[in-house]
């Protein structure tokens, strides 16, 4: 007779292999036909409301390993909500305006793009950036995210751009937005202004110099060290400190003034040993004394400021307040010094240079450096490499250049002690959040909102013909605005002034009618960081503020920082309640990622290797709170977990192919090694429900891998197989165990769904009818956490006798190493206990101890020692059907080579 075929092996049309690849893009395909989104939103009416809200990604190529990071963490969060009976609603956007998108659409033009109008442009770059969102959409719905992506919003829509023109009217009307010439941020490649929140600062070589400047009014020289030679044709003026003790030298004949703290350090880089000591003054004493500039050979005035410092140098610093922030708040605004500009938007030397027009800045750096050689006003040249200001769109250094810009003002009506207040009513995830944004507010200059580009949202400022004065009120961004609602922001290039101005405006300096348009673009920073007013204020399914905001760490000095200026200023609070933040990724060995090292892992690749959910899996299982890691290796050990975890999904679908509801056993009626089992659910509910809540991801990830891996296979399954493969296909053992496997199943599947979206669907769709009770897992419920289920005694119990169960695998292992036994069923076990509590527990679990220990036979002894466990053979025959070993194996004629018990159960006796 085949015993195989009366025993309740698993069955499931679940496969083993889980072929992502291919399964992954079906599910898709069903979710859109049930529109899942709305599905399940439906389904959470009325429920309360969870808003994150997305911060754009730029709609400028494929999506990357960064990008790919953002969207599935947002999503992972969303669908936790969602579980926990949230009405969470995810409306995706994207940034579509500025540098990048025109630079890449001319490009692309090559020289057509010269002989192009503005108009012509913009159309070109609104076509590349809808092609753009519509790629980057699919992708990231191929990695699993749920959201409105019928209905997202665009930077470039006119309802869009017509919020920004509301928001902007408010800084305009409350006096923050003010026009002036003073040196910004430029960018001589992409030609345009620089807001802070777009450098980076990198590694560059720059020259280190030290050049004389002989004073007017007496024989000596104030010696000056610089980095940029090239803007030594704008010096107006050097700054000394005037709390700093300064000394006189004696130099080959010369009088040399330096620093006295750093003129040790002078001298040994100057190579100057034969000097002395003529004097030592106070550095206040210089004030308003006048050298002779080294190039244009003007005045260059002596000032005092406290930004000279004396870890570098000499002491004396070069002063060019066309060219530098602190040159120009000391040199100009307290000091009166002329603000020279000698330079264009292409970086190159104007007439007023001289010489050197013509000449790119950074090329001029040498020429500029032999020509105060042969002046003999070069003391010592040197290269230095130092953290150097780069443009975060091209990766090119930049300057700084006074050109008439416009500006918000940080300070003006206490903007920036309301904002290092509102920091405070935020919570900030990881916590050190609001430290870094506090510094990035405390030390952030005035905001330069203006841009020289076309693509982008104009700032409706008219020159006037007359005067000159550039014109820009409330009045005037009002009637625009209505007018941007309309048309988008092209009509700024379409309509004439006329149409544009409101009717009979005329210049607010000198009365005159005649204004041109000027053309200057706002930073997208304002751009995105309107958002909260553009898609939170204005769409009825959303709330201001959100609940959340989740990007990146760079987002501090970016989007996170934008928006909560723009948010205080308009609304008198953060449009957060929560700022979460994640890491960069980095490669296998901690290295930034770059296609020319090779080590760049595309998300896109990894899904058509792996699938999604392996990219989700590895996801969880970082620390994204700080910079994390990933390569093919890195996924590969990811494959290898997801394998485990979907062989315990498979296993416990296999086991409940023939239960139903109505087969559920009572808890109270419940074998204990079951009760123990559900007790120990809820203790794991609980740790991953903590996880989610404080978005710990990975320490959900560390609790269900071991819990599947471990607790589950290695354990409490491989407990139970006997009974649910052996007893009787309606008995109370079996039914008590498939009761609690139904409850970990279905729990399970909730918790792990936010991480393996796709893996966990497709599961669902395998549990019994009356278990789904949607048509998605992702509408269902989150597991409730039954207290009620915890029996103190019972866990207690079971924590002291794995203890045992560990002493007794040991002895099996090295009983199987002995060769004295091959499988552990082929074992009787010895348990002596010389503890009387102890020795009374496993008496009173005597009936589960040959199932607990899975071994074919027990025996308890009291002992000497407190625990000791004897393996033996078992005694008797193997049983053909449960393997395990019984003296009256073979016993019954009718069923030859079967032991009592399943003798009992094949004749249907054994309930």
């Amino acid at each position: 007779m085949d015993y195989r075929e009366t025993l309740n092996l698993p069955s499931t049309s679940f496969p083993m292999r889980a072929n992502l690849v291919e399964k992954e893009p079906q599910i898709l395909e069903r979710w859109k036909k049930l529109d899942v989104y709305r599905y399940i939103l439906k389904a959470r009416e009325h429920r309360p409301l969870f808003v994150l809200h997305d911060g754009p990604p730029y709609a400028n190529g494929a999506i990357h390993i960064g990008t790919a990071m953002n969207k599935i963490l947002k999503d992972m969060v969303i669908r936790y909500k969602t579980l926990r009976g949230f009405r969470a609603p995810y409306v995706p956007g994207w940034d579509t305006h500025g540098l990048p998108i025109e630079h890449r659409v001319t490009t692309m033009l090559k020289e057509k793009a010269e002989k192009m109008t503005p108009q012509e442009i913009r159309k070109e770059c609104e076509k590349f950036a809808r092609e753009q969102i519509e790629i980057q959409k699919r992708q990231f719905q191929r990695l699993g995210v749920i959201g409105d992506w019928d209905n997202y919003y665009a930077t470039l829509e006119p309802e869009y751009e017509y919020r920004v023109y509301t928001v902007f009217k408010k800084f305009v009307e409350d006096g923050y937005v003010y026009r002036e010439k003073k040196p910004v941020l430029w960018c001589i490649t992409c030609k345009t202004a620089l807001a802070q929140a777009e450098i980076e600062y990198h590694d560059h070589v720059s020259p280190s110099i030290y050049v004389k400047l002989r004073m007017k009014d007496a024989d000596e020289y104030i010696i000056i060290w610089t980095t940029t030679p090239w803007t030594l044709p704008a010096n107006t003026g050097v700054a000394v400190h005037p709390e700093e003790t300064y000394v006189r030298l004696k130099v080959n004949g010369e009088v040399w003034i330096v620093a006295e703290r750093l003129l040790e350090q002078f001298a040994k880089e100057v190579g100057l040993k034969d000097y002395s000591v003529l004097e030592k003054f106070s550095g206040r004493s210089l004030e308003g004394r006048t050298a002779i500039s080294p190039l244009s050979k003007s005045d260059s005035r002596i000032i005092l400021a406290d930004f000279v410092d004396m870890e570098t140098g000499t002491g004396c610093v070069h002063v060019a307040p066309g060219h530098g922030e602190e040159d120009y708040e000391y040199g100009y605004r307290l000091y009166g010094l002329d603000v020279l500009s000698p330079v264009d938007e292409k970086g190159r030397f104007t007439k007023e240079a001289g010489k050197y027009e013509g000449l790119n800045v950074f090329d001029a750096n040498k020429i500029i450096v032999e020509d105060l050689k042969n002046m003999g006003t070069l003391i010592h040249a040197s290269t230095i490499t130092h953290s150097y200001p780069h443009c975060w769109r091209c990766k090119n250094p930049v300057i700084f250049r006074a050109t008439e810009q416009w500006f918000i003002s940080i300070d003006k009506n206490d903007l920036r002690k309301r904002l290092l207040e509102q920091i405070e009513t935020v919570e900030w995830i990881p916590e050190w959040g609001k430290n870094r944004i506090k510094a990035m507010i405390e030390e952030r200059p005035d905001w330069c909102i203006s841009r020289q580009r076309v693509w982008g949202i104009p700032i409706p400022a008219f020159r006037c013909s007359s005067c000159g004065h550039v014109n820009l009120d409330a009045e005037i961004i009002e009637h625009f605005a209505t007018i941007v609602r309309q048309r988008g922001t092209n009509a700024w290039f379409e309509l004439s002034e006329r149409e544009l101005l409101p009717p009979r405006y005329s210049c607010r300096n000198c009365g005159s009618g005649e204004l041109e348009k000027t053309y200057d673009t706002l930073d997208v920073w304002i751009d995105s960081g309107a958002s909260f007013e553009a898609v939170l204020n204005s769409r009825p399914e959303l709330t201001f503020p959100a609940h959340m905001y989740l990007e990146g760490s760079d987002q501090h000095r970016g989007w996170f920082n934008s928006s909560l200026v723009l948010s205080v200023v308009k609304h008198g609070q953060p449009p957060y309640r929560t700022v979460l933040t994640h890491g960069f990724i980095k490669d296998e060995e901690g290295k930034k990622m770059s296609k020319s090292l090779g080590n760049v892992v595309d998300p896109l690749e990894v899904c058509s290797k792996y699938g999604a959910d392996v990219l989700r899996l590895w996801l969880a299982s970082s620390d994204y709170f700080n910079d994390i890691r990933i390569s093919y290796n890195i996924l590969m050990q990811q494959v290898e977990v997801y394998k485990k975890i979907r062989n315990t999904i498979r296993y416990l679908l296999g086991n409940l192919y023939d239960f139903t509801l109505k087969d559920a056993v009572p808890y109270e009626k419940l074998l204990p090694i079951d009760r123990w089992a559900l007790g120990r659910l809820q203790q794991i509910i609980a740790t991953v429900t903590e996880g989610y809540e404080s978005y710990e991801i990975s320490k959900v990830y560390n609790t269900l891998v071991k819990y599947c891996s471990v607790e589950l296979s290695a354990v409490y399954l491989d407990i139970i197989k006997d009974r649910l493969y052996v007893e009787g296909k309606n008995s109370l053992k079996r039914r008590s165990a498939q009761t609690v496997l139904r409850e970990i199943l279905k729990s399970l599947l909730i918790m792990l769904s936010p991480i393996l979206t796709f893996t966990c669907e497709e599961a669902y769709s395998h549990l019994c009818q009356e278990d789904r009770k949607f048509e998605t897992i992702h509408a269902e419920s989150w597991p409730e956490y039954r207290k009620d289920w915890i029996d103190e005694r019972l866990m207690e119990d079971f924590e002291k006798l794995f203890e045992v169960r560990d002493i007794a695998l040991k002895s099996l292992e090295e009983a199987r190493q002995a060769d004295l036994i091959g499988h552990s069923l082929d074992a009787k076990l010895t348990v002596k206990a010389g503890d009387d509590s102890l020795f009374r527990l496993l008496e009173s679990y005597r009936d589960i101890l040959e199932e607990f220990f899975i071994v074919s036979q027990v025996e308890l002894e009291r002992g000497d020692e407190r625990i000791q466990v004897l393996v033996s053979k078992a005694e008797g025959q193997k049983c053909e059907r449960c393997w395990k070993y019984h003296p009256l194996t073979n016993s019954d004629s009718r069923f030859p080579n079967v032991c009592p018990r399943c003798v009992a159960v094949l004749e249907g006796e054994r309930k």
